[in-house]
């Protein structure tokens, strides 16, 4: 193992963008696909590994609405939350972020109870059997029917399971405009949640502004069209609005041709702060010591600049003060060799 590949794993991470269905890894898929053989997707792993691949970002949305198809049960989700945890802790994630479309969970057989209570055990259970915190995201799947939309928000706001920490937004962009959303952004100012918004994944610098401006988002996922507008890069790092780069995602959905076109460099020298997640580990056959290696071999970033990564997700965590606190001790001393 290289000294930067040592580094990386010793490294202690926050992983604040990572959605809960696509968390799961294969064998997780093949486990609900042979329970669920209605849903009709691939039940061995050659089939699955022709399923998950893309051809465009819409193609993908519609992959993950077929796997979430099968997520019926509160002890889906429950086994789907353990999965998530056992993988994040192998890249010594201490603290995720973990992005539920409950929505989608409550217009099948799980009750609004059934639901709550599946992801506070999952939370409990993952922080005893893995040392990693959990706290929930609860978003609007742009694209998807209203009524997901709807069950979404008052889930988030009115049945607010322990862990809850923000409004989200995710789905398509093209042909729903950030714009839309602002009465539901507004109603999670009033209670209180924070904002986090994917904006700008496959469309450009129009959509960031509106979520930062218009759907008071205090967070960006992906952010890939921000690094075409110098005045939003200013914005974000003068208003400490983290994004959440996701590089592997973003060359799986072609949001990105190549990794050396990545404009995660671009915000880097910006100063905006960034950190690095996964965004659907299991659908994009990665894990977050692979994102950190690779961006590092491809952009040449040296130890200081990983862990002032790792610092930013940190920074931006929805946690308590005093994990805070103690990862960014942490990563100070495996930076400095104090370990």
């Amino acid at each position: 193992m290289s000294d930067i590949s040592a580094f990386i794993t010793a490294l202690p991470k926050t992983e604040l963008h990572l959605h809960l269905v696509g968390s799961a890894s294969p064998e997780t898929v093949l486990e609900l696909s042979r329970n669920h053989p209605e849903a009709g997707l691939p039940t061995e792993l050659d089939e699955l590994v022709e399923f998950y691949t893309f051809s465009d970002f819409p193609h993908f949305i519609q992959t993950y609405i077929k796997v979430d198809s099968m997520v019926r049960t509160a002890q889906d989700v429950h086994t789907l939350l353990l999965g998530l945890a056992r993988d994040a802790a192998a890249s010594n994630v201490r603290y995720a972020e973990v992005t539920v479309t409950a929505g989608a969970n409550l217009e099948k057989e799980m009750s609004v109870e059934d639901l709550a209570s599946a992801l506070e055990s999952g939370r409990a259970a993952a922080k005893s059997e893995f040392n990693v915190a959990l706290n929930w995201i609860f978003d609007i799947p742009a694209g998807l029917p209203d009524e997901q939309r709807a069950s979404t928000v008052d889930f988030a706001l009115h049945t607010r399971p322990l862990g809850t920490v923000a409004l989200g937004l995710a789905g398509l962009e093209v042909g729903f405009p950030r714009r839309d959303y602002v009465a539901d952004f507004d109603k999670a100012v009033a209670a209180d949640l924070h904002r986090v918004v994917h904006a700008g994944e496959t469309t450009g610098p129009e959509e960031v502004w509106d979520a930062v401006r218009l759907l008071q988002a205090e967070r960006i996922g992906h952010g890939v069209g921000a690094a075409r507008d110098p005045e939003l890069l200013a914005y974000l790092r003068d208003n400490d609005i983290t994004v959440e780069m996701c590089p592997i995602s973003n060359l799986r959905t072609r949001a990105v041709d190549k990794i050396e076109n990545h404009p995660l460099p671009i915000l880097l020298e910006a100063g905006v702060p960034v950190t690095l997640s996964t965004d659907d580990p299991g659908m994009f056959n990665t894990y977050l010591n692979k994102e950190y290696q690779l961006v590092a071999d491809t952009f040449r970033l040296s130890r200081g600049q990983l862990a002032e990564i790792a610092k930013a997700g940190v920074r931006a965590a929805y946690c308590d003060e005093t994990l805070r606190e103690e990862l960014l001790a942490e990563i100070d001393a495996v930076r400095d060799d104090r370990v």
